[in-house]
């Protein structure tokens, strides 16, 4: 062995450094009981028992052992007693985690690279499988997560919600290997039954404008909103310095998508003198042009409507007005559709757009050729 302070060689079995006097103190040796026994050994003033429970491969190195062991015995033969409880422990299955684990680790790592609708969509599918979430995963089956999507959700998207995030987090324990990838895709949808919204007519979208030239105010938040596709929390957060009135855009107002965040908003010439009255009009001291306490706007927007004598349409009602009057009435290109209403595709305009009889019988005689002279 070497000496630890002379660095020099001396006997195995020396007591003393033979050169510079130093006390050798062995070091403590584990009880070995062979192969696939464990081993004891003594640290400090007690005693410790161990077992090898595997090994870890690990490319150009030696293979990594994994112990496991308990310490704490007062005496040797009370750590050797308790070898074979250490091998039952380690021989035992593992527990499964809940799925609320899994859920854990996406919420942390996943979810925060998410737009913000789709965050929200998700920690409102979390909370519809709430019976889900205290469940070991590999104890979940598909009676089970149809069951509790079928009953939480009763229409189509919130349960597409509840089915994509459980792929998710299955995803995550299929990593584990505690599960099935792909077992919400067994889960059944209800029927995709879209509500549609009517579109304001020309005559009401007329009658509005009537409105707000006798004097109604309230009038002008329908109409920037037909005239522009705001939706009603993009018109709320509208503040002065977002307009330039000379490119006739507003920027910086766009909510739940990022096409619709980073894109401009549109309007036309007619809405200037609105805009303008607006802001005049604005008592808010924030900044914005309007209140954003949002059932004040709501009750404006509904009784801008009344007074005007129009149907008691919903706010979204708007731009799907101005899709409608975009492709149909006006025949804008789709392209320059899904540019004003800031569409990620041009496949959005089957949801927005409401063509008639009218219009389609307008479409056809279109094609008839023009008789000679």
């Amino acid at each position: 062995m070497i000496c630890a302070r002379c660095s020099r060689e001396i006997p195995d079995d020396a007591r003393l450094c033979c050169y510079c006097g130093r006390v050798i103190i062995p070091k403590p040796q584990a009880s070995r009981r062979g192969n696939g026994q464990g081993s004891i050994r003594k640290r400090g003033n007690t005693w410790q028992c161990r077992i090898t429970v595997g090994y870890v491969e690990r490319p150009g190195k030696a293979p990594l052992r994994i112990d496991r062991t308990k310490g704490g015995f007062r005496t040797r033969a009370e750590a050797a007693a308790y070898i074979p409880t250490l091998k039952e422990q380690a021989e035992a299955p593992k527990k499964a985690p809940v799925l609320a684990h899994y859920w854990g680790l996406y919420e942390r790592d996943e979810l925060p690279r998410l737009s913000d609708s789709k965050i929200m969509a998700y920690q409102i599918a979390w909370k519809k499988l709430k019976p889900l979430h205290n469940r070991p995963v590999d104890r979940i089956d598909i009676q089970e997560l149809r069951s509790v999507v079928g009953e939480s959700c009763a229409t189509y998207y919130p349960a597409r919600d509840c089915r994509q995030l459980l792929k998710n987090l299955y995803t995550l324990a299929a990593a584990d290997r505690w599960v099935q990838r792909d077992l919400p895709d067994y889960i059944l949808l209800p029927d995709k039954a879209e509500r549609t919204r009517d579109p304001f007519t020309p005559d009401e979208q007329r009658a509005l404008w009537a409105s707000y030239e006798a004097g109604d105010l309230d009038a002008a938040l329908p109409l920037i909103m037909i005239c522009t596709g705001m939706m009603p929390g993009e018109l709320q957060q509208l503040r002065p310095e977002m307009i330039d009135w000379d490119a006739h855009q507003i920027t910086g107002a766009g909510l739940k998508t990022k096409i619709r965040r980073e894109s401009p908003i549109w309007f036309p010439d007619a809405l200037i003198p609105v805009l303008h009255d607006l802001i005049a009009a604005s008592t808010s001291g924030s900044g914005y042009i309007l209140p954003r306490n949002e059932t004040a706007f709501y009750a404006r927007y509904y009784v801008a409507l009344e007074h005007a004598g129009v149907r008691r349409l919903e706010p979204y009602s708007c731009r799907h007005t101005t899709a409608t009057a975009l492709a149909i009435d006006a025949n804008i290109a789709p392209q320059t559709v899904q540019k004003i209403m800031r569409w990620s595709s041009t496949r959005m305009l089957d949801r927005y757009a409401h063509p008639d009889d009218a219009s389609a019988l307008a479409g056809v005689q279109a094609l008839q050729p023009a008789p000679e002279k």
